[in-house]
């Protein structure tokens, strides 16, 4: 096909795209939340009749023991023809609170060209970038595709090394292309150099065996959440950067991240400031970071007069990427423990770590990807660094380092993914296509 034919397809195809994208969004793929299993069930069935309706030859289900369903897609390569792997996750990310939302958050609505709804961008686009592709290709694409689509992306991949262990020979492919990740801005496309890694831990403080009166012995016992707000602030120095020993710091893309920009784009209120040190693409991309993203205390509207026994954190942090994840946990709690302030008892709960990974861009099959987004989106597209993780990417470096790797997306500054009100430009959803289905063309032209 011509660049002409694909651009006329695409187009033709984009009307239908949409609304099995809004079908999927209304499936509440919640992958973190027991509660909605079989809704991760039956959104891995959506995808997979899709592929079918696709023409798919094989399609499965599949997940490694006690995983959440994937969804595997091959089409044989014509001989002679490379093979692509395309990815992405159909789990999401809870909805937060309700209320907050503009419209329904599993209803998709369409306000001065995007569309808004839980995962529409995170990551059932991603899905449906791949799908819209294989159609432009009438169901028969030039190279070989396997189309693999996680289920657990949401709750960190935990089972995709054994998933990986037990299916490799059936995602292994000459390039493999996650389509999770982020542009530069909307109408300037991107590639993902580097990701940072992720680690996270439980931690609880106990000061008591039991609950007492607040007035009766306030200022001669600890409380056990006062004293788990003291030993949580010892994770930052005053600026707010990271203040845990044995963390590393990696290099990053030389761009420049306006501050006005990134005011504007994350919402920070008037007299707030930036936390950290170093340039924003180093703080956010190539940085540790330590965020609190839960507590376990007694709630503002049950309060009483009274001295908590114990309280608990999660506390997560972001890692440079290359640094060792499991390496850094032990780090983090290392400090915890040794800075428990009054003799606190600290014990450590839930856990888990993901290393992150530097992605080369070198070689005939990236330059394609180049060309191919560059004709797509009518400009060159920026290197970029991620401050979110995917832990799949360093798990695939490791197994497969003779494999291309392209970390694309959809995303866009505007997009709050994991927020209030996701949403997802449709100008740059149709351009993602079209860039995906330029680049195959491409590769099948290769001798």
């Amino acid at each position: 096909m011509t660049e002409t034919d694909l651009r006329e397809a695409v187009a033709r195809e984009l009307p239908g795209v949409i609304d099995d994208l809004t079908r999927l969004v209304a499936i509440r793929s919640i992958s973190a939340m027991p509660d909605h299993d079989a809704d991760v069930r039956a959104s891995a069935e959506a995808v997979a009749q899709l592929l079918r309706e696709a023409s798919c030859p094989d399609v499965q289900i599949l997940s490694a023991d006690g995983g959440k369903p994937a969804v595997v897609g091959r089409y044989p390569a014509p001989e002679g023809k490379p093979t692509v792997t395309l990815y992405a996750h159909h789990d999401v990310q809870p909805m937060g609170d309700e209320e907050l939302w503009t419209s329904d958050p599993f209803t998709v609505s369409e306000r001065d060209g995007r569309l808004y709804a839980r995962g529409v961008a995170d990551d059932k686009a991603g899905v449906a970038v791949h799908l819209a592709v294989l159609r432009a290709f009438g169901g028969k694409p030039p190279v070989g595709v396997t189309v693999f689509v996680e289920g657990e992306e949401e709750s960190g991949s935990p089972t995709m090394g054994a998933f990986l262990d037990e299916h490799a020979d059936l995602v292994r492919a000459d390039a493999f292309v996650i389509c999770d990740s982020a542009n530069w801005t909307v109408g300037s496309p991107a590639f993902t150099t580097t990701l940072r890694g992720l680690a996270d831990v439980v931690v609880e403080v106990r000061t008591l065996d039991h609950a007492l009166h607040s007035g009766q012995y306030g200022g001669v016992v600890p409380d056990a959440v006062t004293t788990l707000c003291k030993l949580l602030g010892t994770l930052w120095d005053d600026d707010g950067s990271v203040a845990v020993e044995g963390l590393t710091v990696d290099d990053v893309a030389d761009l420049d991240y306006p501050e006005d920009r990134l005011r504007e784009e994350t919402g920070l209120l008037d007299g707030v400031g930036f936390i950290g040190r170093g340039s924003l693409v180093e703080r956010m991309w190539a940085q540790p970071t330590i965020t609190v993203i839960g507590l376990d205390a007694t709630p503002v509207a049950r309060a009483s007069n009274t001295l908590a026994p114990s309280a608990r954190a999660k506390v997560s942090m972001r890692l440079a990427p290359g640094q060792d994840a499991d390496a850094a946990l032990a780090a983090l709690k290392k400090h915890l423990s040794e800075h428990a302030p009054f003799g606190a008892q600290v014990s450590f709960g839930e856990e888990g770590a993901a290393g992150g990974t530097n992605v080369p861009f070198e070689g005939a099959v990236t330059d394609a990807a180049f060309a191919a987004l560059s004709e797509s989106f009518g400009t060159e597209p920026v290197f970029i660094g991620q401050g979110g993780s995917i832990p799949l990417a360093a798990d695939l470096r490791a197994r497969f380092p003779e494999m291309d790797l392209l970390v694309t997306g959809v995303v866009d500054p505007d997009t709050r993914m994991h927020g209030i009100d996701e949403s997802l430009s449709v100008a740059d959803f149709e351009k993602a296509i079209l860039g995906e289905a330029l680049w195959i063309s491409k590769l099948a032209e290769r001798p």
